[in-house]
């Protein structure tokens, strides 16, 4: 199985650079967690993963291949895929619209319509669902839409950023239970969060960034025990 390792990287904008020296690893069929309030640099982080900005030192490994200086549909063709914070629907195209633009790089049709599948078997409300305006929907309905979108590439790693962002409570707890069911059916996860609690119960391994800058890492309960991370997350 594939594994992405992120080794001393140094990016920014302009003249300014936003992460110093951040080295990761996702491990294969695993979900690892990256936790740090806003401006941490989380969102720069999956930037630099996806090729919209590159790196300034350091290397961005995937299946032993440098990701730096490639293209962002390459990168996605490789197996890597993104769900978006704000969940980002096309709101007036159809939910089976929006999904089928998540298998655009797939040309066999009959492979499309068995990933289709897999989808409304995790999200059954979808399938119920497949015709009405994806704008029309709740945003937890969306999320799972959104969701089903990245699901649609058949990923080998899924780059979820935020997803609890701006979601009631019953919502959030849903999709944090769809997301382990995704690792459960083999689908290695980076889980890109600021809501700690739901995060490190469902995540193997974890990193904190503060300030462009891993200021912690481990298992995690190992960050859920931490005196730090309690005092910065759970009050």
């Amino acid at each position: 199985m594939s594994k992405l390792i992120v080794k001393g990287l140094t990016t920014g904008y302009d003249k300014v650079n936003v992460l110093h020296d951040v080295s990761i690893e996702v491990e294969p069929g695993k979900i690892t967690c990256i936790l740090g309030a806003n401006g941490a640099g989380k969102s720069t982080l999956i930037r630099s993963i996806l090729g919209l900005t590159p790196p300034r030192q350091g290397e961005i490994l995937w299946d032993g291949r440098n990701l730096a200086g490639e293209r962002t549909h390459a990168i996605i063709a490789g197996g890597i895929s993104c769900i978006p914070e704000g969940r980002k629907v096309f709101p007036r195209m159809s939910v089976a619209e929006n999904l089928a633009l998540g298998a655009f790089l797939e040309k066999d049709s009959a492979l499309v319509r068995d990933r289709l599948a897999k989808v409304y078997d995790i999200f059954p409300r979808l399938k119920e669902r497949a015709a009405q305006l994806a704008g029309t929907m709740s945003g937890g309905e969306q999320a799972m839409v959104s969701i089903g979108r990245g699901l649609m590439a058949e990923p080998k790693l899924l780059v979820i950023d935020e997803p609890s962002l701006g979601l009631s409570p019953l919502y959030v707890k849903e999709n944090f239970n769809v997301i382990r069911r995704i690792n459960e059916i083999g689908i290695t996860v980076l889980l890109v969060e600021q809501n700690a609690r739901q995060t490190l119960a469902i995540s193997h391994y974890g990193y904190v960034l503060s300030q462009g800058r891993v200021v912690a890492q481990g298992t995690a309960q190992e960050l859920a025990s931490n005196d730090d991370v309690r005092s910065a997350y759970f009050g």
